[in-house]
């Protein structure tokens, strides 16, 4: 069973239509019913019979001469435009009265009434006056007033993801319900008794999948409604206006003013319709009433078109320079979030980085890898006896002094208070043991002035080496060999250099 089928047998009570809807169904399935029966029973409802009127009487129908009974609407219409007159009032009615906050039915039922008006009008144009056309435009969408009804957790968020993502609302609505609204809508009008030539337009007037060839037109005319509701209740009017010309110039051969006319005229009309669906039409306008407005403005600004180049120039310019400065500033924020703000070495998480990138390069290309871990003996002292801005000045100094001793492709980083390690690539044991001596050795004889006192200090290290192949080693085998040594040196009484074991032919 197919999740449409589900959800319309056993997940949910999806809801019926009114009782009169199904007494003017049934009536008109009758091959003998007579216009008085079906006036009867339109007439048991005096609101409904007031709407009736109203629209027949509507420059949508534009008869000659005012209707003033149901027995001569039908006469001059028939029994099947006269019975979608009055389901549409019926069913729309009926779901504006279960409205319910999340979800905006007075924009939901504006947009449907203006589809229905160009349903119709686009329909005459094609030279397919459908009695059907106006219900059909009016109820395309009503698959998603009922999944909101049925199901409005789900839908809310359907409306959500189509707000946030690039996918359009069906295939939103298949993604996460497995079916969209066209079926649905298709499915429940069915159920309710309306014939194919109004479903099956719903079911495909997104133009999603394959296109029945019987109902290509009436599909293509509701195709375009909904289009040209968009027109005025969507985003990016000018765009479906775009799509709209292109249909009717290229696949129905029509001019660019009649085009025009009919996007016009669905506005003038919606207007006038709105008032018999109690919808508040605000400042809805013909499309072209719009572009003549938006050209006003644009005259009153009174630019040249040389003023417009000046100012796009300026623009320009101040866009590169904010990008520049942008650049700039996220450059120095990278950078800082690299760096030791005291010493300018790199800090712990930098070291961290790039010991995984070495030592991974290292193992690849089976060359030799080395770490040395220092730490400044009797800093606390230092601290202690001169204050914390002298001891700041001595990390500095000796921060400095590592850079100075260090190869380009070395990296030097702060690892902790008192604590700095270096990464020497391509630097087998002997190297490492012989660039921690020099260092031990600068930092000996460095003397550091203060207004008091003239600092000395000395500094621990221990080296540890992987040598791929030999002894090699993990990353993290490798850390813990270098704070070993370094535990040892300061063991053996600070100042000097301790070389771990790290393979066996060290041990």
């Amino acid at each position: 069973m197919s999740a449409i089928e589900k959800l319309v047998r056993d997940d949910i009570k999806l809801p019926s239509p009114p009782a009169i809807a199904i007494r003017i169904l049934e009536a008109v399935k009758k091959e003998d019913v007579t216009y008085k029966e079906l006036a009867r029973i339109i007439s048991s409802d005096p609101s409904l019979v007031a709407k009736a009127l109203k629209i027949v009487n509507s420059p949508i129908y534009g008869l000659p001469q005012k209707v003033d009974s149901l027995e001569k609407a039908l006469a001059m219409l028939g029994l099947t435009a006269l019975k979608n007159i009055a389901l549409s009032f019926v069913i729309a009615s009926e779901l504006r009265t279960h409205s319910e906050g999340g979800f905006n039915f007075d924009f939901f039922w504006k947009r449907s009434v203006t589809a229905a008006v160009a349903a119709d009008l686009t329909a005459t144009l094609l030279g397919n006056r459908n009695e059907n056309a106006f219900v059909t435009g009016l109820l395309q969408d009503i698959g998603i007033a009922i999944l909101y009804f049925c199901k409005k957790e789900d839908y809310l968020r359907v409306l959500d993801e189509r707000k946030a993502g690039d996918c359009s609302l069906v295939e939103t609505e298949k993604r996460i319900f497995d079916f969209d609204h066209q079926e649905l809508g298709s499915e429940i009008l069915k159920k309710w008794g309306l014939p194919d030539t109004i479903c099956m337009p719903v079911r495909y007037h997104h133009k999603n999948g394959k296109v029945p060839d019987i109902y290509k037109l009436e599909i293509d005319t509701i195709h375009l409604s909904d289009k040209i509701s968009s027109v005025y209740h969507g985003s990016n009017g000018s765009e479906k206006v775009d799509m709209i010309y292109d249909i009717l110039r290229n696949v129905y051969h029509k001019s660019e003013a009649e085009t025009k006319n009919l996007i016009d005229s669905t506005a003038e009309r919606s207007i006038e319709i709105f008032s018999v669906f109690e919808i508040d039409p605000r400042d809805m306008k013909p499309y072209s009433e719009i572009l003549q407005e938006a050209n006003e403005e644009l005259g009153k600004l009174n630019l040249s078109y040389e003023h417009l180049i000046i100012r796009l120039k300026e623009s320009k310019t101040h866009a590169e320079n904010l990008a520049t400065e942008l650049k700039t500033a996220n450059e120095k924020l990278k950078k800082l979030a690299l760096q030791d703000s005291l010493t300018g070495l790199s800090n712990r998480r930098h070291f961290q980085t790039i010991l995984d990138k070495e030592f991974s390069k290292a193992i690849r290309y089976q060359r030799p890898f080395s770490l040395i871990m220092f730490d400044l003996d009797h800093f606390k002292r230092i601290n202690d006896s001169h204050g914390h801005r002298l001891g700041d000045k001595v990390l500095q100094e000796i921060g400095a002094l590592f850079l100075k001793a260090v190869r380009t492709n070395d990296v030097v980083a702060r690892y902790g208070g008192e604590e700095f390690a270096i990464i020497a690539p391509e630097t087998d044991l002997k190297g490492a043991a012989v660039l921690a001596e020099r260092i031990r050795k600068s930092i000996e004889r460095m003397e550091i002035e203060s207004n008091s006192a003239v600092i000395r200090t000395t500094v621990s290290a221990g080296v540890a080496t992987c040598v791929p192949g030999e002894n090699t080693v993990s990353k993290y085998e490798l850390l813990d060999a270098a704070d070993s040594a370094l535990y040892a040196a300061k063991k053996n009484g600070r100042n000097c250099v301790a070389v771990a074991a790290t393979g066996p032919e060290q041990s």
